[in-house]
């Protein structure tokens, strides 16, 4: 543990502008390491270690804890800066910040052991439940596989999902919290995109777990668990999926903003064979550069206003707000991933060797919109029918 992990400082004086210059300042960092990365199939041991100095993770941690608590604009501008220098430490990195928000959620009881020697723990969450848990005395057992526990390979907890039924035979579906002792994780990360996640499977064995461990997902997804009644910030009692998404969407945005410079760049030196010309002369090449540049300009334009949305309405969200906030953050996405395409369809060959970091976007790119949350057919069709006053439908808004 390093000594940026036990800093109990209850007055931290890191502002959301510190914060975001620290972020920036790393993004070099990221996009050295991003082969590596890549090649080991997790996040590289000194990126975390920067990122831990900067106090990234510290980010949605309540002050209470020796946290920042910054809000949603703060978390944005973090994410973008990680998405520039590399996709797959940015979805980590992000995931481990919101995965703090979710501790943060659980009962009062647990907060408090769980941060009375850290400032913010290293966690994987899997929202797919993947196990079956049954009630036991003052707790629950647990047992199953869980997939795509991005940020596994430097965890101190894991949070699986699964579904208990209640009293009233209702399924509900619950976090529950465990060490990372308790869990067995296994190498099954052999994917073409997000490669550096780390996001192994995680094999849970006849576990208890304290009761104080779990929390309701319905509960946080309308912005209404514990956390919201024992932390005063308000982004405690912010729903659960507009935070969610947001740590999915920054690193797509940060990676179409580097693709579209690095193509930028590229067009003033690359010769075409065919005529001689450099790239940059033919209205063809002039005419994407500019609709990228205007694409990724929008995309972040309409996760701004998402945002900037989600923290005016956190407290009086209606349905038809929900569904229009996961509509409009997967539509970014789907523009981001327009302009990688884009770019790299027009860099010529040598934008396909695996080194190549419009290569690693686009790889990137394709396998994060895979999401579930940016299912874009799904997510329109829930806007749809709540706009026609019809119930959304079996998905999580």
């Amino acid at each position: 543990m390093t000594a940026s992990r036990q800093d109990r400082s209850h007055t931290p004086s890191t502002t959301g502008p510190e914060l975001i210059a620290r972020a920036r300042a790393l993004t070099p960092l990221l996009a050295t390491h991003a082969v590596e990365a890549e090649r080991i199939r997790k996040p590289v041991d000194a990126v975390i270690r920067a990122l831990e100095e900067a106090e990234i993770f510290k980010l949605m941690v309540p002050r209470c804890y020796g946290g920042l608590e910054l809000d949603l604009d703060t978390f944005f501008e973090v994410g973008v800066a990680l998405g520039e220098g590399d996709t797959s430490m940015a979805w980590v990195a992000n995931f481990y910040v919101e995965h703090n928000w979710i501790l943060c959620q659980f009962p009062a009881a647990f907060q408090q052991e769980l941060f009375a020697s850290r400032s913010y723990i290293l966690a994987p969450a899997m929202v797919a439940p993947g196990g079956r848990v049954t009630r036991e005395r003052d707790g629950y057992r647990l047992s199953g596989r869980w997939q795509w526990a991005s940020g596994i390979m430097h965890a101190d907890w894991v949070i699986p999902s699964a579904l208990e039924v209640t009293a009233e035979g209702r399924p509900d579906s619950c976090w529950f919290a465990l060490p990372i002792s308790q869990v067995k994780v296994e190498d099954t990360w052999y994917v073409d995109g997000l490669c550096g996640t780390g996001s192994n499977d995680v094999v849970i064995e006849d576990v208890f777990v304290p009761a104080e461990r779990s929390v309701s997902i319905p509960e946080l997804a309308h912005g209404g668990g514990p956390g919201a009644r024992l932390h005063a910030g308000p982004l405690y009692r912010t729903p659960m999926l507009p935070i969610l998404t947001c740590a999915a969407t920054t690193p797509a945005l940060g990676q179409a903003k580097t693709a579209v410079r690095l193509f930028r760049e590229s067009l003033t030196s690359r010769v075409l064979l065919a005529s001689g010309l450099k790239q940059s002369e033919k209205p063809a090449a002039q005419i994407r550069l500019a609709r990228a540049e205007v694409e990724v300009h929008e995309a972040e334009l309409l996760i701004r206003d998402t945002i900037q949305d989600v923290c005016a309405r956190r407290n009086t969200a209606t349905i038809v707000d929900r569904a229009r906030w996961a509509a409009q953050f997967a539509m970014a996405v789907e523009r981001c991933r327009g302009v990688i395409q884009t770019v790299c369809g027009a860099s010529g060959a040598h934008a396909h060797f695996q080194s190549h970091p419009l290569q690693r976007a686009w790889r990137n790119i394709n396998t994060l919109s895979c999401h579930m949350v940016f299912d874009l057919d799904g997510r329109f069709e829930a806007f749809g029918r709540v706009l026609l006053g019809l119930d959304p439908g079996r998905v999580l808004l």
